[in-house]
């Protein structure tokens, strides 16, 4: 609100230009008189001079109804001068402009499309030609502190020409402050920026030339708008949102929810990271991005025949099953994940591929990107309120769900207890090549010896009052189930190896289910694990009971 700045205190504010005046004392002074939208207040600000060749009334750019953008400003009371408050001039002052404004079109067309990045030459900066560019902001840096340069300030604004070449914007000191003004998306248009050519300056970096703010520069934005699209309920969505929603689509007790309006992008890419309702398989399309779901791993690998490190995972909820592409910066960062774990992804994007199917991508480095691997959290079965008990009776009926159980411990002299190696960023086991390297079976990488530990591998029967499974489990599990760690089992003799599980029998705890037989096979796999053998119950997570 204007009626609450102070004296000599710098702000960000966006004005629409209401009247322009011009003052002779001894010299011309331009003042404009600006309006907010906020309120009815209205204020006047003494134009800094680097402006002065855009007032030409009436058809100047700085005209009545131009909006801008104000930074800077620092406010003369009426104590400290005469008649009402007036803000000082400031050089920092962005002009906004309209494309769909025929006025505006014409002005960027005729001055600001001649000039593009490439067209920036050695001889025309050292011969001072003026240069009048217009790109996209891709990104704008945090603030960085040179110390090496005696405490510089520098926020860096990469910009993105039409023909796709990027060059630096810099900013300096208190002129980092015009960073505040700008959005990423924004289309920026400058006109006569100073050039600096890195190989004749201090800069550290691999471009060419760099953009400064000089001091004959002036800069107009096109504002980045966030375009919406309705999008209409699903079938799914509706049958799954509970009898609120299904109260709500009778028209006797309740308007009905059709559908809502979610953000687009300029390629037509529509943002569900805001979407109000559970997304399923089947409401999936081309050109959804922030996308959560929920289902089960019916695969996962690692996919061979690339340059990155990217992994093929098959996810089924109710509705059907789609296979994303999960892409990692460096290595799997996820712990371990397998068939039959329940998981939540998002910051997924859908397209379509050349084969005319559905596929889903996904990021590690991505804002919004989460993958939690439901089935292995300690609050699984540590939390009541997260579950509800299942019969061991209940999984041959419903064997793609997960099942927390209360059980005992059976038949231990069938309980198979070993240890082995395991990588330890995604918890499975490696394997030795016939060179006598070690390799990851989940992820076939090398493994060395500070990314490889002794975990368990057991197999045992679970009991209640009226069934008895086989199940297998390994890592923190298994360690939880024996309550041993696999070093110290491993330094036990054979023969107390051996005997050690008899002191488990009839132990009662609550443990988590997931059926692990992998339905088909997809994908390159060299050899089978332990894991893909005839057992087709995983315990993900064990606690033990009173």
């Amino acid at each position: 609100m204007l009626m609450i700045l102070m004296s000599n205190y710098a702000f960000v504010s966006l004005f629409s230009l209401l009247n322009l005046y011009l003052f002779v004392l001894g010299t011309n002074i331009y003042m404009l008189t600006l309006g907010d939208y906020w309120s009815s207040n209205t204020i006047d600000l003494y134009l800094h001079r680097r402006y002065y060749d855009l007032v030409d009334p009436p058809n100047g750019i700085l005209k009545k109804a131009r909006e801008i953008f104000l930074t800077g400003c620092y406010l003369r009371t009426a104590k400290e001068g005469c008649g009402s408050p007036r803000l000082l001039p400031t050089e920092y002052l962005v002009i906004l402009l309209d494309e769909d404004l025929d006025d505006d079109a014409i002005l960027i067309g005729a001055q600001f499309c001649s000039d593009s990045f490439s067209s920036i030459s050695h001889d025309g900066v050292k011969n001072g030609v003026s240069y009048s560019l217009y790109a996209r902001i891709e990104s704008i840096s945090s603030l960085e502190i040179l110390e090496q340069c005696g405490g510089l300030q520098r926020k860096q604004i990469t910009l993105v020409d039409n023909d796709g070449v990027k060059l630096r914007f810099l900013l300096w000191n208190e002129q980092v402050i015009l960073a505040n003004l700008i959005s990423v998306g924004s289309m920026l248009a400058l006109d006569r920026p100073y050039i600096a050519i890195a190989a004749e300056s201090a800069l550290e970096t691999s471009d060419e030339f760099c953009l400064e703010y000089g001091t004959a520069t002036q800069l107009y934005l096109v504002p980045f708008v966030q375009h919406e699209e309705q999008v209409c309920l699903s079938s799914t969505q509706n049958r799954t949102q509970g009898s609120k929603l299904h109260a709500a689509a009778d028209p006797t007790q309740g308007p009905k929810v059709s559908q809502v309006s979610l953000p687009c992008d300029s390629q037509g890419s529509i943002d569900f990271s805001n979407y109000p309702f559970q997304l399923f398989v089947a409401d999936l399309h081309g050109k959804m991005t922030g996308i959560s779901l929920y289902g089960v791993v019916r695969d996962v690998f690692r996919e061979r025949e690339t340059a990155g490190v990217i992994f093929l995972l098959k996810l089924e909820d109710s509705t059907g099953s789609i296979w994303a592409k999960l892409h990692f910066s460096q290595s799997w960062s996820l712990g371990r994940v397998s068939v039959g774990h329940t998981a939540y992804i998002s910051g997924l994007t859908c397209s379509k591929t050349k084969q005319d199917r559905f596929e889903l991508s996904w990021c590690e480095t991505d804002d919004g990107a989460y993958f939690i691997n439901l089935s292995c959290l300690p609050a699984l079965v540590n939390s009541s309120c997260l579950h509800k008990l299942s019969r061991l009776s209940d999984l041959s009926s419903r064997r793609n769900s997960m099942h927390i159980c209360r059980v005992w411990i059976d038949q231990v002299d069938h309980c198979h207890v070993t240890t082995r190696f395991s990588h330890a960023p995604c918890g499975h086991f490696v394997k030795e090549m016939p060179s006598g390297a070690v390799e990851c079976s989940f992820c076939h990488c090398d493994c060395d010896s500070e990314v490889v530990m002794r975990a368990f591998y057991l197999k045992l029967t679970l009991a209640d009052k009226n069934t008895k499974i086989f199940a297998w489990c390994t890592g923190q599990t298994a360690m939880e189930l024996l309550q041993i760690s696999p070093d110290e089992f491993y330094e036990l003799s054979e023969d107390e190896q051996v005997m050690y599980p008899s002191s488990l029998e009839n132990e009662r705890f609550i443990v988590a289910l997931v059926n692990c037989k992998r339905l088909a096979v997809h994908g390159s796999r060299d050899s089978q694990t332990p894991e893909a053998d005839a057992v087709s119950w995983e315990i993900t997570r064990a606690l033990k009971c009173e």
